[in-house]
């Protein structure tokens, strides 16, 4: 039901877009030969089944650590992690669960259902095609939790000797603690400064034989490299239209999975409830102010200003919401842009960054005691 609610939203938004979209192409046959750590995964699922809500115990629980550990490092299982990582920390927080008055078992079951679907694993990088080119970023899409942290970027196409631009999205991620908040979370990718590096600059990338799975690249840092500077609105002005989307995998097939990149020009307006809105064609979107994240520029004052935003269309609560990803705004009767990226290499804010040198850097200081606990 969801997916076809999910197509059908998408397919009135790729119409009103004038968006062209490719059709969905199933993968190859999966290996016969089922790696450790899913096989692990798999079986953790299966206990949890098994044992019933009610029986889950703490026992169960820190058997996930292991398994969690396990897939943590393969970087294709990075997503069944943290979904386990957080599911088992939801269960852990509402133990003893045989004394819960109400179980939400249908929340529970549908994170389950999700993990044992995405055991079924992913095709192997060597059967995923290729592609090279010039990656022009749109914006980035930052993901926190308290234990994971994953940063997507949003941008176009242009594949080498030519051929149809196209949508993709590029994503890396790392662990962390909940202490670890706010701007300091870019410190936890420092493994990946190409990609630091060209959303703080605004600059475009060069990509060469990444493997593609539908529209997410696969990210391999040492077969990108720095281009020249790409103005993300005038890549969403000139580019963005004629860009063509891939379509959805089945899993992702669900109203709340769908995040298209749009340009909105127009000074946002202030509806009755107070909330930010824009209007289209007639029709007011509100902002998804809410989703505006810590680790960046962006607050409801620049977006109070903007004269164009760059941002995802969302289907959410029943209604379509634009979470923005960068702002153009008149400042002191200046133009401004602002991005969610801006501080991917380091706060630019001096109000803020002399408030982190203030509160001190709690990636380095869990580093230092880290390195101290393993030199024992």
């Amino acid at each position: 039901m969801f997916g076809a609610a999910h197509d059908a939203l998408l397919g009135q938004l790729d119409t009103a877009l004038g968006r062209a979209r490719s059709p969905w192409t199933a993968p190859g046959i999966r290996p016969a030969e089922t790696p450790s750590a899913l096989a692990g995964a798999r079986a953790w699922w299966h206990e949890v089944a098994v044992t019933g809500w009610h029986g889950v115990d703490d026992e169960l629980l820190s058997a996930a650590a292991t398994v969690i550990e396990a897939t943590l490092a393969v970087p294709e299982l990075r997503r069944l992690a943290v979904l386990l990582d957080g599911f088992a920390a939801e269960l852990r927080a509402c133990l003893p669960i045989a004394t819960m008055t109400e179980v939400p078992a249908r929340r529970w079951a549908d994170l389950w259902a999700r993990g044992v679907l995405l055991t079924e694993g992913v095709p192997p990088p060597e059967e995923a095609p290729r592609v090279s080119g010039r990656l022009l970023p749109l914006g980035v899409d930052v993901h926190t939790h308290d234990t994971a942290v994953q940063v997507q970027l949003h941008a176009i196409l242009e594949p080498a000797g030519g051929g149809p631009t196209r949508l993709v999205r590029a994503a890396v991620a790392a662990a962390k603690v909940d202490t670890i908040i706010g701007p300091a979370v870019w410190r936890l990718l420092s493994g990946h400064p190409s990609l630091l590096t060209a959303l703080a600059e605004r600059r475009a990338l060069t990509v060469t034989d990444l493997p593609l799975y539908g529209g997410d690249l696969g990210w391999v840092d040492d077969r990108v490299r720095l281009d020249g500077p790409a103005d993300p609105f005038a890549t969403a002005r000139v580019v963005l239209p004629a860009a063509s989307a891939a379509a959805t995998a089945p899993l992702d097939r669900h109203p709340a999975g769908i995040a298209e990149p749009v340009l909105v020009e127009g000074t946002p307006v202030r509806v009755d409830d107070g909330r930010l809105a824009v209007e289209v064609d007639g029709e007011r979107i509100s902002l998804a102010v809410d989703r505006l994240p810590a680790a960046g520029p962006l607050n409801a004052d620049l977006l109070g200003a903007a004269s164009a935003l760059l941002g995802l269309l969302r289907w959410d609560d029943g209604q379509w919401q634009l979470q923005p990803l960068a702002v153009s705004a008149t400042v002191k009767r200046r133009v401004v842009q602002a991005h969610n990226g801006d501080w991917a290499c380091g706060v630019t804010d001096p109000k803020i960054a002399k408030e982190e040198a203030r509160t001190g850097d709690a990636v380095a200081v869990l580093r230092e005691r880290a390195g101290r606990l393993l030199r024992r």
